[in-house]
């Protein structure tokens, strides 16, 4: 099923994310995570394709057991260090597989990286234009609600936004974010700017105090004075923090949902605990 329907639903969409194994021999612990997460009954699952594309070929299992479990697969894409033969290749992969739906990313540039040649992307919104031309695909794209750290303002990040849009993608996930007022800001300066696909929020439950630094590395997103008051109360206390978090990102799609969003995406870390509490802390909500 492809995704852009499934948003078509009117009803409260919540998926998750997973990512492969960087290691084949680790492939059927991923499945397993899988399998669980499933019990969750997600609207959807995504599954990464890992850094500089080197779990790709992982992707394209990992997705596939996503559709054995019945769920709806978002496979991602990233095109930075792939030549477009590789990116042919991988779609047409993908189409053996009967998975339809696209996350289409430029990825992050490694440190001193140089672009090889030509026949290797520059920007997302050149992989989305090649993905409609190779086929009926359902394609997604992301965004940041704090300004991309690459974007010199916010307008230069509209209209990049904007123009990514406009080659075809059907819906579009945020990066994460712990403050919802930065979300509503976002969705409204959308609105205005003419960017009218439906969008998924991005919600990582922080469930260790180790993850703050990465999820700042990731998207330079912002931690509000109350998630730091908790953070400082509970970090030293692995049992608390996990409980904390998890109570603080299932606050946030709650409030979320009352205004007006439907579509949420829970960045997971591959814990199917973490998923299943979140779905049952929203049981009742979901289904109202």
């Amino acid at each position: 099923m492809k995704i852009s329907d499934i948003l078509k639903n009117n009803k409260v969409n919540v998926s998750f994310e997973v990512f492969p194994p960087k290691e084949w021999s680790k492939i059927e612990t991923t499945k397993a995570v899988v399998c669980e997460m499933a019990k969750s009954s997600p609207a959807f699952m995504s599954v990464t394709y890992g850094a500089a594309g080197t779990t790709s070929g992982f992707t394209t299992e990992i997705a596939a057991e996503i559709k054995n479990n019945g769920i709806t697969p978002l496979s991602h894409l990233t095109c930075l260090t792939s030549s477009k033969n590789k990116i042919d290749t991988v779609l047409n992969e993908l189409e053996e597989n009967g998975i339809e739906n696209i996350l289409a990313l430029r990825g992050d540039i490694p440190q001193g990286f140089v672009f090889p040649d030509e026949q290797h992307f520059h920007y997302a919104y050149e992989l989305v234009n090649t993905i409609r031309e190779h086929g009926d695909f359902c394609i997604g794209g992301a965004c940041y609600p704090e300004i991309h750290p690459e974007s010199a303002n916010r307008v230069e990040d509209f209209q990049h936004l904007k123009e990514k849009v406009d080659c075809g993608v059907d819906f579009l996930t945020t990066q994460m974010f712990f403050d919802n007022e930065i979300f509503y800001r976002f969705r409204e300066n959308c609105a205005i700017k003419g960017i009218d696909v439906p969008l998924i929020a991005g919600i990582m439950p922080i469930t260790n105090a180790n993850q703050i630094k990465r999820s700042v590395e990731l998207s330079g997103c912002a931690f509000p004075k109350k998630f730091m008051k908790i953070l400082e109360r509970f970090g030293e206390n692995p049992k608390a923090m996990k409980q904390a978090g998890i109570i603080y990102a299932t606050e946030q799609i709650i409030d979320l949902m009352a205004n007006g969003q439907n579509n949420i995406h829970i960045y997971t870390m591959n814990k199917p605990d973490v998923a299943e509490s979140i779905m049952k802390g929203l049981s009742e909500i979901i289904n109202e």
